[in-house]
């Protein structure tokens, strides 16, 4: 990659898809659909965390500002994909981030899905109520 272009990546979980923009210099701002992260995420603590915790465990991502579009989902599956994209981006930057981001569990996509709902009952485990007589 060079030294001046944007590095784009995809990150998903639950129903939510993110696309980061990885920006070549900056100052570490985070930026979701046009939001700062503490703006988007209402201020919720442990989401901006699960957004920005790759950027802390590696030092050199301060550098870089990171612009982020997500879709689907809730806030929740939001803040995964996020944390997914910017890992992704951060390994498209530089292959030895790889390592770091993997030990941390950044790097895999979480495959939990909503289980689907079943017919002749109201959801997808819980039945209505059996009678005997």
């Amino acid at each position: 990659m060079s030294k001046t272009e944007a590095i784009w990546a995809t990150g998903r979980r639950k129903t939510s898809v993110a696309q980061c923009r990885l920006l070549p210099k900056g100052e570490g701002k985070v930026t979701v659909n046009k939001k700062p992260v503490e703006m988007y995420f209402h201020g919720l603590p442990h989401q901006v965390r699960d957004v920005t915790e790759p950027i802390t465990i590696i030092e050199a991502a301060k550098n870089h500002d990171y612009i982020l579009k997500v879709n689907g989902g809730g806030i929740s599956g939001q803040a995964g994909a996020a944390r997914h994209a910017i890992s992704r981006a951060l390994v498209k930057l530089d292959e030895k981030h790889k390592k770091a981001l993997r030990a941390a569990g950044f790097l895999t996509r979480d495959p939990r899905m909503v289980e689907r709902k079943k017919p002749g009952q109201p959801k997808a485990r819980k039945r209505f109520q059996f009678s005997k007589r």
